[in-house]
């Protein structure tokens, strides 16, 4: 009789693990294929690549807010656009020195930290990461990333995040770090036969790659590779990619774009 109560207590332990593992919270991403490139700032003039534009992608419903990130010198991760912030570089300087300058709303210079922390309180809106390539070489590109890497996982955030970078290499580094990470390539010279080889799961090329290359979106199709696009801010060209059933639109106008695929949506 005690042998039967502790099998049968060991196979109620074993039950409630497993309840416990399925009981994950399920991800509600949205599916609208707006994505704010560097945020949405441009309608409130908000400064690019803020904590305020991530904000206010996030309260739109964005589907996705796209931002760039660089290291320090001293190994900082940071949010800006070009190699340059203040007239100094940021990959050669420390944060105190590239934090000197404030953004034009008085942020400072945001941290990546920040950003994944904010994109982690709500489940609508993905956090679309460009890692940019380094200027200060290859073994540089490669500490970025598996900083980068390692932060994400960290603050498990890995279903918020989307890898893009115009270095082919950088992607394949994520890929040895994480083979589940969501990749997508920037620079519009592959075929996306080539990306499903290599593992990465999107091509997000500027719409005059797909224009030239209409092959291309059949390929990618055919594939199974995510069709992404920048940066589109015309009605024209957002209409072309929704008439080509592209999965993401990257854009500086996301009021806009909403307005379009709102309006493409009641037209089918």
């Amino acid at each position: 009789m005690k042998v039967s109560f502790l099998i049968l207590a060991a196979m109620l332990m074993t039950a409630c693990n497993s309840s416990r593992k399925i009981k994950q919270p399920s991800m509600t991403f949205a599916k609208n294929k707006v994505i704010a490139h560097r945020g949405a700032w441009k309608k409130n003039n908000l400064p690019e690549n803020s904590i305020a534009s991530l904000k206010e992608a996030i309260r739109l419903g964005c589907e996705g807010s796209e931002t760039d990130i660089h290291m320090t010198a001293d190994s900082f991760l940071v949010i800006n656009h070009d190699n340059e912030w203040g007239g100094i570089t940021i990959q050669k300087n420390s944060l105190a020195d590239v934090s000197t300058k404030k953004l034009s709303n008085g942020e400072s210079l945001p941290l990546l930290k920040d950003f994944l922390s904010i994109i982690k309180q709500q489940q609508h809106t993905k956090l679309i990461l460009e890692i940019k390539p380094s200027v200060r070489g290859r073994e540089w590109a490669d500490a970025t990333v598996q900083k980068v890497v390692e932060m994400v996982q960290k603050i498990k955030v890995q279903p918020w995040i989307v890898y893009i970078s115009f270095d082919y290499q950088i992607l394949k580094e994520i890929l040895n770090l994480d083979a589940s990470a969501n990749t997508q390539y920037l620079d519009g010279d592959k075929d996306p036969a080539q990306l499903k080889k290599d593992g990465i799961k999107g091509v997000d090329y500027h719409f005059s790659v797909f224009q030239k290359h209409p092959e291309w979106i059949q390929s990618a199709k055919k594939n199974k590779i995510d069709l992404n696009a920048w940066t589109v801010n015309d009605e024209e060209t957002m209409h072309w990619l929704l008439q080509n059933d592209f999965d993401f639109i990257t854009t500086n106008e996301p009021e806009l774009l909403f307005k379009v695929v709102e309006e493409f949506a009641q037209k089918k």
